[in-house]
């Protein structure tokens, strides 16, 4: 057995190879059950949230019987754990052999979510964002922001990203991170005006009410919409839900957790129908994408296993000497 702590999950891991894994096990498929979601009760503090997501390769594209691999994660949300120092999202991951139910690796899940999570956003931006995209605006300055800022570069030619946060010393820490990585960014004061400059949009916070106003979006612009994964949470208004074309991870997941598309849905707003898509349906190309320059469109992320368990393959095949950035055949 194997331990990959976050420095190794970093080294084995890059953009834009770890969205071409993904592009490969959506496109693929594999078995997901349902997302196990728990509410912890804290004494004084905000909930914590304990998620469970299992997930296995399927032998062949729409096979009933495993492949190779499989993988349980296991993560805590705690929203406010900034404030006593540590990550919002804490998890490990168990990576199995399907053939035998050994243990191959435990793999320190913080980082590894962090990495799909952003190479998902990518994978849908790769497909929904128009390919003249240069002007991203990040809102939210979270751990999870760099990676997101990491993975839309590397599938559109961005020359300018601006950061909202709520608290502008976060801001000014991110762009800091951004800087050494090679980043120019700047920090937006007036998000309205930012959101409408913007030709792509990621949101990643705990907002419980909406950030990003449908008003403000100009045509062809995509919005990216990762933080809220809770039907209480939502970054986006009903307007801006209702102009856009709307795509989602998985569309269990998205009708089950997704508050921006939840919420909408039961004011009536849009019907299930509305939902256009999911990533597999994509990457299969069985549902048309952007369709013109000037559509709007928004891709929801609530999170899917099947993310976890192709970065958690990658990361583990690495040390042994596997082409991550090169080889995706089986994953």
């Amino acid at each position: 057995m194997r331990i990959f702590g976050g420095a190794a999950v970093d080294a084995a891991l890059s953009y834009p190879a770890l969205i071409d894994r993904l592009e490969a096990a959506f496109a693929k498929g594999g078995i997901a059950p349902p997302r196990h979601h728990h509410t912890v009760a804290l004494d004084g503090r905000p909930e914590a949230t304990l998620l469970l997501m299992p997930a296995w390769e399927a032998r062949a594209p729409g096979s009933a019987f495993a492949g190779r691999y499989l993988g349980l994660k296991a993560v805590t949300v705690y929203p406010d754990n900034a404030a006593h120092g540590a990550p919002a999202v804490i998890g490990s991951y168990l990576l199995l052999s399907a053939e035998t139910g050994a243990t191959l690796a435990v793999m320190e899940a913080t980082r590894l979510t962090a990495w799909r999570t952003a190479a998902a956003s990518g994978l849908a931006s790769r497909y929904l964002s128009r390919p003249d995209a240069v002007r991203l605006l990040m809102v939210g300055a979270g751990a999870l922001a760099p990676f997101l800022v990491r993975a839309h570069a590397s599938v559109r030619a961005i020359r300018e990203v601006a950061v909202w946060n709520r608290s502008r010393p976060r801001a000014e820490a991110l762009m800091m991170e951004l800087a050494q990585s090679g980043i120019a960014a700047t920090i937006a004061d007036d998000l309205a005006a930012a959101v409408g400059a913007a030709d792509i949009v990621s949101t990643a916070t705990f907002s419980s009410e909406p950030l990003v106003r449908g008003a403000w979006l100009r045509p062809g612009t995509h919005l990216d919409c990762v933080g809220a994964f809770k039907p209480t949470m939502r970054e986006t208004d009903d307007e801006a839900v209702r102009r856009a074309r709307l795509f989602v991870d998985t569309r269990a997941g998205a009708f089950a957790e997704a508050g921006d598309i939840l919420q909408p849905l039961e004011a009536g707003v849009i019907g299930p129908e509305a939902v256009l898509a999911d990533l597999a349906e994509l990457c299969r190309g069985t549902v048309p994408a952007r369709t013109s320059a000037e559509e709007i469109t928004l891709f929801k992320s609530v999170g899917a296993s099947i993310e976890d368990l192709a970065a958690a393959v990658a990361v583990y095949e690495r040390p042994e000497g596997s082409d991550t950035a090169g080889r995706i055949g089986g994953w």
